[in-house]
């Protein structure tokens, strides 16, 4: 009896996990250039004295859904999308470095560059400063030119170059921030082969219906798993009851 009891407590437990990590994914469906969370269920031997006889449920993040979204066109200068492989480095809320890519972009009240999640974004030389402007372009390769103020338009100026990095995505681990780092905390050498698609932005990876469906087959999952420890418990009584009589 015990054993019913304790497989289906843990996968009970472990399935809210796996409930939260696909709401976390379904949070985020609207944010740019948003990597999914993948999640999984496996049985584990419970180790102790003696030979693993018990096992339990376990809900597990093997690994992030690193496919692209769709790059769609707004038409806003400061938009951009990663154009295949690549991230944008950003400052992290801690300070550090770390890599995204999101690239809806916009001016915060100090003149820097920051992406909608308010992260200041990365040039050459550390967080980019724009200058007053009339208008700014952002170049294939990450290049930000502006129009000064009170200058005719064929008159552009290169203000800095967005830090652009490709590591390889084996090296990456995402953050409880939802930000991307490397795995041995270094930083990421600049790659100029990195290509942005202008005045775009890349959808989030994450498949609603999909997600949905998941989210559909938990909660039935999750009664289940309640239907058996009720149904241990009743099992238990009817024993002891059956012992009573004895």
């Amino acid at each position: 009896m015990d054993k019913l009891l304790y497989l289906s407590m843990t996968a009970a437990t472990n399935t809210m996990l796996s409930q939260a990590t696909i709401s976390s994914n379904l949070s985020n469906s609207e944010m740019p250039g948003f990597k999914s969370d993948l999640e999984q269920f496996r049985s584990m031997p419970v180790f102790g004295d003696g030979h693993p006889s018990r096992v339990y449920a376990m809900s597990e993040r093997p690994g992030i859904d690193f496919t692209d979204g769709t790059i769609y066109k707004t038409g806003n200068p400061l938009d951009f999308a990663i154009n295949g492989d690549g991230w944008v480095a950003v400052q992290a809320p801690d300070g550090s470095e770390a890599y995204s890519r999101r690239g809806d972009l916009r001016l915060n009240n100090a003149g820097l560059l920051e992406n909608g999640n308010g992260l200041l974004v990365y040039g050459n030389g550390g967080p980019i400063a724009m200058p007053p402007s009339e208008e700014a372009v952002i170049g294939s390769d990450g290049t930000i030119s502006i129009r000064p103020a009170g200058q005719d338009e064929k008159t552009l100026a290169v203000v800095d170059r967005i830090k652009l990095v490709n590591p390889p995505v084996s090296d990456l681990v995402k953050s409880a921030d939802g930000l991307f780092r490397l795995r041995d905390g270094s930083q990421a050498n600049i790659d100029a082969s990195v290509r942005v698609a202008p005045e775009s932005l890349e959808t989030s990876n994450v498949n609603m219906v999909g997600a949905m469906a998941r989210m559909i087959e938990h909660s039935r999952r999750f009664e289940m798993d309640i239907k058996a420890m009720t149904a241990a418990k009743e099992n238990d009584e009817v024993g002891t009851r059956i012992l009573a009589l004895n």
